[in-house]
């Protein structure tokens, strides 16, 4: 199946789910109607009853007209539930037909920002707007987010880290229902995603006060002694001892009363809970039992026999006895009988404590389902997309290798091979012919492989690497940096990684190397740090604009030269994005020059791009 039949088969569904929801609302307006119709028929018969002095049959009609409408209203709610379900549901495919189509302004932007100084976040545009987190982003935790962009990363893993998200990712991949519903669960509670840290915050809050178990213990003497003492005094049996005791309870009551404080903790805990509740209710179900690679993600979740949504259970029904404080007249009657408070906050102690110690598994086991959940959607959105392959030699070999984030229709497909530690590839080309493109969709595609998700590529065969990339460089006002230090800076870090023999290999991506010098100094640099490249652990491409450097292929047994070109056609530049080995033999800046109406005076020719 390409991406263009399952834009298409999207496009089916949501015209499908579009038909549903219209059919819904005419039913939805069909039932006001006759809720109305209810009402007003009742309302006329049952007066109309009892101004006739026929109460018997008004109480009937009055009894049938009200059970009636119950009946009708709460048809009349499932069905606005089922729509409002369907309306979600209709998002969340629309969404997934944006990100097939690359439709940024209809794609959620997860929240968050940079991070800053990493080796190559920045340069491969793995996050931030219109970026590959962007794009794939289908969590709904912080803890989520923060998984999948530690997977992007924090590279390489180590085999058995990869293999297992490999295998959850690909055993999801044609799990579509299930991945779309997990993410409908959460939305049908809210729009916010679950905070685990805003969570694990309110866990913290203490509960109760010290020696809250005594003082329970004390009240519920005293009202045992108190309601057998009242029952003595109510038969005759004995004098009024009860006001005693009775007394003594209401004094330790009004001493320990938490007030409104209690209740607004509660309902807060209420609420961080039931989204996540919910949602580990639904992992639970679709991972007890079974021997897959989901089974075993989720196997921790489990707490000898229970799970986390009795856990969940648990805390609501303390939730709903605390809240009897909303309601102030039940709220002192219950409590003038029996310790309800107390008992309460007691058990809501417990449960809480119970809950913030298994917090931690909890969120772990649902950001690693999350994370691999976000990168099988992005798998089964592109089904062309393959599946990269392991290999034990130091290499990157690829076939029709293309940026995920450019359009079908607009990417252009490339080869590469590198192989052996100390093998670079100098890319030399024309202005806007596709160099820098070239570097990121291997870095992309590299961090894609090593997360554990397709590549854009028809075939990929890759080893283990440490990514580091200097394509994007910005200088810093802040830090006092210039754009030509920074960079040197960045290049120092890429030589430093190099030297760590201890480590895997670097992947290194380096975009018109020391260009914010003159061409003397480039070249002088450039010849020194290329040379210091072929000799670490690392390997990989430098793209420039001196043609001068391609005589390193002479000096250098493992640098490989190869090009991107341009051909002029009618007095305007075209470019085909194709790599092609050897030196580039154009040059273009001073035709760029001269097409923007900028004089150029022939001279002498120069050997710089």
């Amino acid at each position: 199946m390409t991406a263009f039949s399952r834009a298409a088969q999207l496009q089916r569904l949501l015209g499908q789910i579009d038909r549903l929801i219209a059919r819904g609302a005419r039913a939805s307006s069909a039932y006001t109607k006759w809720r109305l119709a209810i009402f007003l028929t009742g309302l006329v018969c049952t007066v109309t009853l009892y101004k006739t002095a026929w109460y018997q049959t008004g109480n009937l009609a009055l009894g049938g007209f009200v059970a009636l409408f119950v009946l009708v209203a709460s048809n009349h709610s499932r069905l606005e539930q089922r729509i409002h379900r369907l309306r979600l549901w209709h998002t969340l495919k629309s969404v997934h037909l944006a990100r097939i189509r690359l439709d940024w302004s209809a794609v959620p932007l997860p929240p968050g920002s940079r991070p800053e100084s990493h080796a190559y976040a920045n340069d491969l545009d793995l996050t931030g707007p219109h970026s590959l987190l962007h794009l794939i982003d289908t969590t709904v935790s912080d803890h989520g987010r923060d998984r999948l962009t530690s997977w992007l990363l924090t590279q390489p893993p180590s085999e058995a880290q990869w293999e297992a998200r490999r295998r959850l990712v690909q055993e999801l991949t044609p799990r579509s229902l299930f991945r779309d519903r997990l993410l409908l669960a959460s939305r049908l509670t809210g729009e916010q995603e679950i905070n685990g840290r805003r969570l694990a915050a309110v866990l913290a809050h203490p509960v109760g006060f010290p020696r809250l178990s005594l003082i329970l213990a004390i009240q519920a003497t005293l009202a045992v002694m108190t309601l057998f003492l009242g029952v003595g005094a109510l038969l005759g049996w004995l004098p009024g001892y009860w006001m005693f005791t009775f007394g003594a309870y209401a004094v330790i009551y009004l001493m320990t009363d938490q007030g409104e404080e209690l209740l607004e903790h509660a309902v807060g805990l209420h609420g961080e809970m039931e989204r996540l509740g919910v949602v580990l209710g639904y992992l639970e179900r679709h991972a007890r039992g079974r021997r897959s690679a989901l089974g075993d993600a989720c196997a921790p979740l489990m707490h000898g026999r229970r799970g986390p949504s009795a856990s969940v259970k648990r805390a609501a029904r303390a939730l709903h006895g605390v809240s009897v404080k909303a309601h102030p007249l039940i709220h002192l009657a219950v409590n003038a009988f029996c310790p309800w408070d107390l008992w309460f906050t007691r058990q809501l102690r417990g449960i809480q404590e119970d809950i913030a110690r298994q917090l931690p598994v909890w969120l772990d086991r649902l950001a690693e389902v999350e994370a691999a959940s976000a990168l099988a959607t992005f798998a089964f959105l592109h089904p062309t997309y393959v599946w990269p392959s392991r290999t034990a030699d130091t290499a990157v070999r690829a076939s029709s290798l293309a940026h995920p984030l450019i359009p079908a229709g607009h990417r252009v497909a490339n080869d590469l091979e590198l192989a052996g530690l100390g093998s670079i590839h100098l890319i030399t080309g024309s202005n806007m012919s596709g160099k820098s493109t070239f570097l990121r969709t291997i870095g992309i595609n590299l961090c894609l492989a090593q997360a554990g998700a397709p590549v854009c590529a028809e075939r990929l065969d890759w080893s283990p690497v440490r990514l580091a990339c200097c394509i994007r460089v910005d200088d810093s006002l802040d830090a006092g940096l210039s754009f030509f230090y920074a960079e040197v800076k960045r290049l120092k870090t890429i030589l430093d990684a190099i030297r760590d023999d201890t480590a895997p290999p670097v992947l290194f991506l380096i975009d018109e190397i020391f260009k914010g010098t003159n061409n003397r100094e480039r070249l002088i640099g450039s010849r020194a740090y290329i040379t210091a490249l072929s000799t670490g652990n690392g390997f990989g491409l430098v793209s420039t604009h001196d043609l001068e450097l391609t005589d390193l292929e002479k000096d250098i047994a493992s640098l490989i030269n190869a090009h991107f070109q341009e051909t002029v056609t009618g007095g305007a530049l075209s470019f085909d994005y194709i790599l092609r080995p050897g030196p580039c033999p154009t040059t273009n800046a001073l035709k760029i020059m001269e097409m923007e109406g900028l004089p150029v005076h022939q001279e002498e020719p120069d050997r710089r791009l």
